[in-house]
C-alpha cells in the first residue's frame, strides 16, 4: 500500500495492467453476454470455446509458423465453424427450455470439448510466443511498458466500438434488439429469426476464440484453463448486467482493477475482493449495473 502512495510510476503500471487484463476479459465476456442477451441461453461452454481459441492459436502460430495475426483469424474462424455445428445441432432445442436444462447441456459440451482438447493437444502446458513486433516494451515517457499488454489495452475498446456500432447503428442491430424483446412478433413480420440467432451465436463464439488466441502468449494453453475464465466472465457479466454490452465493458474494467490492485494491496486475496464486489452488486442491483430486471414471459 505504501508503494502505491509513494510511487506514481508503479501506480501507472498497475493501471495499465488492470486495463489490459480487463480488455482481454471483455472480449471474451462480451460474447457470453451477447449470446445471453439475444438467445437467452446461459452458455457454460463459452470457456471451452476460449480454450479452443488458445489451442488453435498454438497450432497455427507456433507449430505451423503461419504468424500471430493468422492465428487470431484462424481462432475466430475455427470457433465460428464450431458455433454453427453446436447451435444448429444442440442449442436450437434449448431456446424455450429452463435455464437448468441449458446449464446441464452446456456443461456436457464442456466435458466433451475438454476430452477432445486432450486428445488433440495432450495434457502438457503449451507455449505461444509473442509476435515479433510486440515482444519488447514501449516508451511511455515516464516508464516502459510491455508492448503486447499495451496492444490488449487498445484493441479492447476498438472491439467494443465495433460491436456498439453494429448493434446500435445498423439495421441488423435493430433487428437483433427487437429479437430480444419479442421474438414471436419479429417472426410474424417475416424476419428470419433463426438466422439472427445463429449469427449472434457465431459472433459471440468467435469473440471467445479471439480472446483465447490473444491470451495464449500470456496464459499458456493447458487443459482446464476454461474453468477459470468462465468464472471470471460470469462475474463480469453479472456485475455489468447479463445481455448488456456496456455492462460487459464496465464490468471487465472493474474486475481488472479490483483483481490487479487487490493482488498488490493484499496478495493472494484478489479473487476474494472480486467476489465481494459481486456480492455487493447482487445485493444492491441483482440485475447488474447496466442490466434490466427480467420480465416474465420474455
Amino acid at each position: 500500500m505504501d508503494m502505491l502512495l509513494s510511487n506514481p510510476t508503479f501506480v501507472l503500471i498497475q493501471v495499465l495492467n488492470s486495463i489490459s487484463l480487463g480488455m482481454n476479459l471483455f472480449i471474451i465476456a462480451a460474447g457470453l453476454s451477447l449470446i445471453f442477451g439475444v438467445l437467452r441461453v446461459i452458455n457454460f461452454a463459452h470457456g471451452a470455446f476460449y480454450m479452443f481459441g488458445a489451442y488453435i492459436m498454438f497450432t497455427v502460430a507456433q507449430e505451423a509458423e503461419l504468424g500471430f495475426v493468422t492465428g487470431v483469424v484462424a481462432a475466430a474462424a475455427g470457433l465460428a465453424a464450431i458455433a454453427v455445428i453446436v447451435e444448429r445441432g444442440l442449442f436450437r432445442w434449448l431456446y424455450d427450455k429452463e435455464h437448468l436444462m441449458q446449464l446441464l447441456l452446456t456443461f456436457a459440451i464442456v466435458l466433451l470439448m475438454g476430452d477432445i482438447a486432450k486428445i488433440l493437444w495432450g495434457t502438457d502446458q503449451l507455449s505461444v510466443s509473442y509476435p515479433d513486433a510486440l515482444r519488447g516494451a514501449t516508451d511511455l515517457g515516464v516508464t516502459f511498458y510491455p508492448s503486447y499488454r499495451l496492444m490488449l489495452a487498445v484493441i479492447g475498446p476498438l472491439i467494443f466500438l465495433g460491436l456498439w456500432l453494429l448493434i446500435e447503428r445498423t439495421r441488423w442491430g435493430r433487428l437483433t434488439r427487437a429479437a430480444t424483446q419479442d421474438m414471436e412478433m419479429l417472426s410474424a413480420l417475416g424476419i428470419n429469426v433463426p438466422m439472427i440467432y445463429i449469427v449472434i451465436f457465431v459472433i459471440g463464439s468467435a469473440l471467445a476464440g479471439v480472446g483465447g488466441a490473444l491470451a495464449a502468449p500470456i496464459n499458456s494453453p493447458t487443459p482446464g484453463m476454461d474453468a477459470t475464465i468462465i468464472v471470471e466472465c460470469f462475474v463480469i457479466v453479472i456485475i455489468g448486467g447479463l445481455g448488456s454490452l456496456w455492462g460487459s465493458f464496465v464490468g471487465a474494467l472493474i474486475y481488472g482493477f479490483v483483481f490487479n490492485f487487490g493482488s498488490v494491496i493484499v496478495p493472494n486475496w484478489q479473487d476474494v475482493f472480486a467476489f465481494l464486489l459481486l456480492m455487493a452488486v447482487l445485493l444492491v442491483r441483482p440485475w447488474g449495473l447496466y442490466g434490466k430486471p427480467e420480465r416474465e414471459g420474455h
